[in-house]
């Protein structure tokens, strides 16, 4: 005969413990890299190589929201305006009131994106490792 023990009530405590400190750090990392990946649309979507500016409305159209979600924190980076996919991969052809174009691609958010992401994803790591190293 075996006896088997565990301290699963111990580890969850732990476990839940740490939750309160991750959270809000994780938090504040999302909101702060989400923050930076608008700066970067809104500064790569303001002339050439870019998009020329006409009248500003575009780039003040971007805006961050950053919410908790039940498994994590999540941010929505982005835009409502109809230019903004048109502008990031170009247009050829005609629009619904048959007017043609032969726009050429403008990106703007990929490249932002891929010069925050591992800034975010290093940010992360060490929120990660501050919680688990406690």
């Amino acid at each position: 005969m075996a006896n088997v023990t565990s301290n699963a009530a111990v580890l969850a405590a732990r476990l839940e413990a740490r939750a309160s400190v991750a959270v809000p750090a994780t938090m504040a990392v999302v909101r702060h890299h989400a923050m930076l990946l608008e700066t970067a649309v809104k500064a790569a979507a303001s002339g050439r190589p870019g998009p020329n500016v006409q009248t500003g409305e575009y780039r003040r159209s971007w805006t961050t929201e950053v919410h908790a979600t039940g498994t994590g924190v999540e941010a929505v980076v982005g835009t409502g305006r109809p230019q903004g996919p048109r502008l990031e991969y170009g247009f050829v052809g005609p629009d619904s009131l048959g007017r043609v174009y032969h726009q050429p691609p403008f990106p703007h958010v990929g490249p932002a994106v891929q010069r925050i992401e591992p800034l975010f994803v290093a940010a992360i790591a060490r929120v990660a490792e501050a919680v688990v190293s406690e």
